[in-house]
């Protein structure tokens, strides 16, 4: 594993601590088979083992807070998860923002105690002065990673905890049918830089298929493939075992577009039976960490994250650098 996970050595190793019911009475999708807790590493190590059912979460942490100073209304709106900077760009230019009942404008800050309304709504606002909230979830099969679904299917966020000021803002996402590592946050402004190419932060995933790929087949997948949506290919392609007629394979790649890992099988024949993500960036999905479990990030750990992207300043002034590039 590259040494820049050695950043979050709490987050890679400890259990998750005290647990209190989250998404209680859903349907506990079947646990991953043995061979892809066999490969080695933290990253796959039975986080889907025996009694690895859903409903536990993790005791919440409390980031201290000190007295705000007034912000930039655009990047405001966006550390406090209501949506990216040039989407709140685009509501103030429209007038669907307003301070204090007036409508705003662009350029404008906002302090504590200002009424931020956007679209006729109240909005809690997330200074920079207060941490950020970071955890990692053990996403199982079968939820989705949006609030606005019409088929009013279950979602991540209800298995969230809860929260005094703004939402919870996913890191990325995963489909339905596709379970391992989530990152979510409240700051819109950190969820947008962990998702930005340029810190080029690297996905890995588990993935099960039916019968061996043969060797041109996997050249094929790392020297590119063509998508709809433009090329695509892997960064490292490394067989992992497997029983009977199925086999897993641990594949990364720099980037997150929708369904990329099973579009690109499928580009070359293949369907992917099973698949589950278990690296983002410097972050490994925990050993023990039962699907549905929420484990949240110390203050300690947050503090590292954000000055790792150019976030933070903690003594002396350090320039941002890559995450786990190789």
């Amino acid at each position: 594993m590259p040494n820049s996970t050695r950043k979050f050595p709490g987050v890679l190793t400890r259990p998750p601590r005290s647990t209190r019911p989250a998404g209680a009475g859903r349907r506990s999708p079947a646990a991953a088979p043995g061979p892809l807790g066999s490969t080695g590493g933290a990253a796959g190590r039975s986080s889907d083992g025996p009694g690895g059912g859903r409903g536990e979460s993790t005791r919440q942490t409390r980031h201290q807070e000190t007295e705000a100073k007034p912000e930039r209304l655009h990047k405001l709106l966006a550390q406090s998860g209501v949506g990216s900077r040039r989407e709140m760009e685009g509501l103030i230019a429209a007038g669907r923002i307003s301070v204090n009942g007036q409508a705003a404008q662009l350029g404008q800050t906002a302090s504590p105690g200002d009424r931020v309304k956007v679209n006729g709504k109240l909005v809690q606002l997330r200074f920079s002065d207060r941490l950020p909230r970071v955890v990692i979830y053990h996403k199982p099969e079968g939820e989705i990673v949006s609030r606005n679904d019409p088929d009013h299917r279950p979602n991540v966020f209800t298995s969230m905890p809860r929260i005094s000021a703004g939402r919870w803002v996913a890191v990325g996402r995963l489909d339905f049918n596709t379970s391992g590592l989530l990152l979510l946050t409240t700051s819109g402004d950190l969820a947008n830089r962990l998702m930005h190419p340029r810190y080029q932060l690297i996905r890995e995933y588990a993935v099960r298929i039916l019968g061996e790929l043969s060797d041109e087949l996997r050249q094929r997948l790392l020297d590119g493939v063509e998508l709809d949506d433009g090329p695509a290919q892997f960064a490292s392609f490394q067989a992992a075992g497997g029983e009977g007629a199925n086999r897993w394979y641990r594949v990364t790649l720099y980037e997150g577009r929708n369904r990329e890992v099973r579009r690109m099988f499928e580009a070359v024949g293949v369907v992917v039976s099973r698949l589950m993500r278990v690296r983002y960036g410097p972050f490994v999905l925990p050993p023990g960490l039962k699907r549905g479990q929420v484990l949240e990030l110390s203050e300690a750990e947050v503090k590292g994250l954000l000055a790792d992207l150019g976030m933070f300043k903690s003594g002396a002034d350090r320039p941002p650098r890559r995450l786990l590039r190789r």
